[in-house]
């Protein structure tokens, strides 16, 4: 399995890597969301967990991006704004039915991304 972080919080997304990476599951990660789009057609990745609020792209308008290139890719949201009311309305266009709110656990996120990959 083959992770795509993205997140415009730098030390974050490297950091989070950094974490899966130790515990065997393969992550890459890029802090610009155009960044995601030139590495997923150099690249195979079974999931992208894309942060919700990002400049110039959201992860919502990303993840509808990425989809149409890559239509057995899955996805997680991070957000760290507001609750999961506003995201689940603001995502129901992208049918986004995973995301975590941050700060968060790596064992969450773990088992976020088993559940998603069943």
């Amino acid at each position: 399995m083959k992770i795509l972080l993205v997140d415009d919080e730098f030390e974050f997304v490297s950091a989070l890597a950094e974490r899966l990476n130790l515990r065997g599951i393969y992550a890459d990660w890029v802090d610009q969301p155009e960044d995601a789009m030139s590495r997923a057609e150099e690249q195979h990745y079974d999931l992208a967990i894309l942060d919700v609020k990002m400049p110039r792209l959201s992860g919502i308008d990303l993840k509808v991006i990425l989809q149409k290139k890559y239509p057995d890719m899955k996805f997680i949201f991070l957000t760290g704004h507001g609750s999961r009311e506003s995201f689940e309305a603001g995502t129901a266009e992208a049918g986004a039915d995973y995301y975590l709110m941050k700060p968060l656990k790596l064992e969450d996120l773990i088992e976020k991304i088993n559940e998603v990959m069943g």
